[in-house]
Protein backbone atom coordinates (compact mmCIF):
# COMPACT_ATOMS: atom_id res chain seq x y z
CA UNK A 1 0.00 0.00 0.00
CA UNK A 2 1.23 3.67 -0.24
CA UNK A 3 1.38 6.11 1.95
CA UNK A 4 -1.10 8.49 3.05
CA UNK A 5 -2.82 11.41 4.83
CA UNK A 6 -5.05 10.70 7.74
CA UNK A 7 -7.18 13.15 9.04
CA UNK A 8 -8.11 13.66 12.65
CA UNK A 9 -11.32 14.93 14.22
CA UNK A 10 -10.39 18.51 14.43
CA UNK A 11 -8.88 18.42 10.12
CA UNK A 12 -12.08 17.21 9.35
CA UNK A 13 -14.06 19.28 11.53
CA UNK A 14 -12.21 22.37 10.21
CA UNK A 15 -12.97 20.78 6.72
CA UNK A 16 -16.37 21.32 7.47
CA UNK A 17 -16.40 24.52 9.08
CA UNK A 18 -16.34 28.25 7.98
CA UNK A 19 -13.82 29.03 5.82
CA UNK A 20 -10.49 29.79 7.44
CA UNK A 21 -6.70 29.81 6.70
CA UNK A 22 -6.48 26.90 8.96
CA UNK A 23 -8.93 25.11 6.31
CA UNK A 24 -6.85 25.91 3.15
CA UNK A 25 -3.97 24.33 4.69
CA UNK A 26 -5.96 20.97 5.48
CA UNK A 27 -7.37 21.41 2.13
CA UNK A 28 -3.78 22.40 0.88
CA UNK A 29 -2.23 18.72 2.23
CA UNK A 30 -4.70 17.02 0.46
CA UNK A 31 -4.27 18.47 -2.93
CA UNK A 32 -0.54 17.46 -2.40
CA UNK A 33 -1.91 13.73 -1.35
CA UNK A 34 -3.96 13.73 -4.52
CA UNK A 35 -1.16 15.00 -7.06
CA UNK A 36 1.21 12.25 -5.52
CA UNK A 37 -1.38 10.04 -5.70
CA UNK A 38 -1.84 9.32 -2.01
CA UNK A 39 -4.82 8.50 -0.16
CA UNK A 40 -6.68 10.96 2.06
CA UNK A 41 -8.43 8.80 5.13
CA UNK A 42 -10.40 9.38 7.79
CA UNK A 43 -11.43 6.23 10.25
CA UNK A 44 -14.72 5.83 10.96
CA UNK A 45 -14.55 6.30 14.58
CA UNK A 46 -13.19 10.14 14.18
CA UNK A 47 -17.11 10.57 12.36
CA UNK A 48 -18.21 9.35 15.67
CA UNK A 49 -16.29 11.85 17.32
CA UNK A 50 -17.70 14.27 15.22
CA UNK A 51 -21.66 13.61 15.19
CA UNK A 52 -23.46 15.22 17.84
CA UNK A 53 -27.04 16.16 16.79
CA UNK A 54 -28.54 16.98 13.71
CA UNK A 55 -26.81 20.01 12.71
CA UNK A 56 -23.32 18.60 13.56
CA UNK A 57 -24.11 15.23 11.78
CA UNK A 58 -25.54 17.65 8.45
CA UNK A 59 -21.85 19.87 8.85
CA UNK A 60 -20.25 16.02 8.92
CA UNK A 61 -21.91 14.31 5.71
CA UNK A 62 -21.78 17.46 3.42
CA UNK A 63 -18.37 17.97 4.31
CA UNK A 64 -17.98 14.25 3.50
CA UNK A 65 -20.07 14.97 0.37
CA UNK A 66 -18.10 18.15 -0.89
CA UNK A 67 -14.63 16.61 -0.16
CA UNK A 68 -13.82 14.43 -2.98
CA UNK A 69 -11.35 11.99 -2.43
CA UNK A 70 -11.79 11.19 1.31
CA UNK A 71 -12.00 7.59 2.29
CA UNK A 72 -13.31 6.77 5.34
CA UNK A 73 -12.03 3.49 6.76
CA UNK A 74 -14.02 1.17 8.61
CA UNK A 75 -12.92 -0.56 11.92
CA UNK A 76 -12.43 -4.15 11.32
CA UNK A 77 -10.56 -6.97 13.09
CA UNK A 78 -6.98 -5.88 11.27
CA UNK A 79 -7.63 -2.25 11.77
CA UNK A 80 -8.79 -3.62 15.40
CA UNK A 81 -5.40 -5.33 15.84
CA UNK A 82 -3.89 -2.48 14.86
CA UNK A 83 -5.10 -0.32 17.54
CA UNK A 84 -4.53 -1.81 19.93
CA UNK A 85 -0.75 -2.41 18.97
CA UNK A 86 -0.51 1.47 18.90
CA UNK A 87 -1.85 1.69 21.96
CA UNK A 88 0.32 -0.98 23.73
CA UNK A 89 3.45 0.64 22.06
CA UNK A 90 2.52 3.97 23.09
CA UNK A 91 1.53 2.47 26.56
CA UNK A 92 -1.99 4.16 26.48
CA UNK A 93 -4.94 3.41 27.77
CA UNK A 94 -8.46 3.74 25.84
CA UNK A 95 -8.77 7.48 26.12
CA UNK A 96 -6.97 7.54 23.07
CA UNK A 97 -8.71 4.87 20.89
CA UNK A 98 -9.65 7.87 18.27
CA UNK A 99 -6.33 8.70 18.16
CA UNK A 100 -4.88 5.10 17.80
CA UNK A 101 -7.17 4.90 15.10
CA UNK A 102 -5.36 7.80 13.14
CA UNK A 103 -2.14 6.37 13.80
CA UNK A 104 -2.78 2.81 12.72
CA UNK A 105 -4.78 3.69 9.37
CA UNK A 106 -1.56 5.37 9.08
CA UNK A 107 0.46 2.09 10.23
CA UNK A 108 -1.76 0.24 7.70
CA UNK A 109 -0.85 2.05 4.60
CA UNK A 110 3.11 1.76 5.02
CA UNK A 111 2.97 5.46 6.98
CA UNK A 112 1.87 8.97 5.74
CA UNK A 113 1.18 12.44 7.13
CA UNK A 114 -1.38 12.60 10.53
CA UNK A 115 -2.71 15.83 9.79
CA UNK A 116 -4.26 16.94 14.04
CA UNK A 117 -5.07 19.72 15.96
CA UNK A 118 -3.44 17.50 18.78
CA UNK A 119 0.19 16.84 18.06
CA UNK A 120 1.00 15.72 21.32
CA UNK A 121 -0.87 12.65 21.85
CA UNK A 122 -0.36 11.94 18.11
CA UNK A 123 2.81 12.19 18.90
CA UNK A 124 3.17 9.81 21.15
CA UNK A 125 1.65 7.24 19.79
CA UNK A 126 3.20 7.91 16.39
CA UNK A 127 6.82 7.48 18.06
CA UNK A 128 7.18 3.78 17.18
CA UNK A 129 6.46 4.26 13.88
CA UNK A 130 9.38 6.26 11.87
CA UNK A 131 7.04 6.39 8.53
CA UNK A 132 4.57 8.51 10.20
CA UNK A 133 5.18 12.23 10.42
CA UNK A 134 2.41 13.69 12.81
CA UNK A 135 1.58 17.48 11.19
CA UNK A 136 0.13 20.08 13.62
CA UNK A 137 -2.71 22.28 12.40
CA UNK A 138 -2.03 26.00 11.91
Amino acid sequence: MSRALILDSEALATLGGRPSRRQEEVRAAMRAAALMHRDVIVPAVILAELYRGAGRNHAVDACLARETGIRVRDTDRSLARLVGGVLTGAKADSRYLADAHVVAAAVETGGGVVLTGDPDDLASLAAPYPNITVQSLP
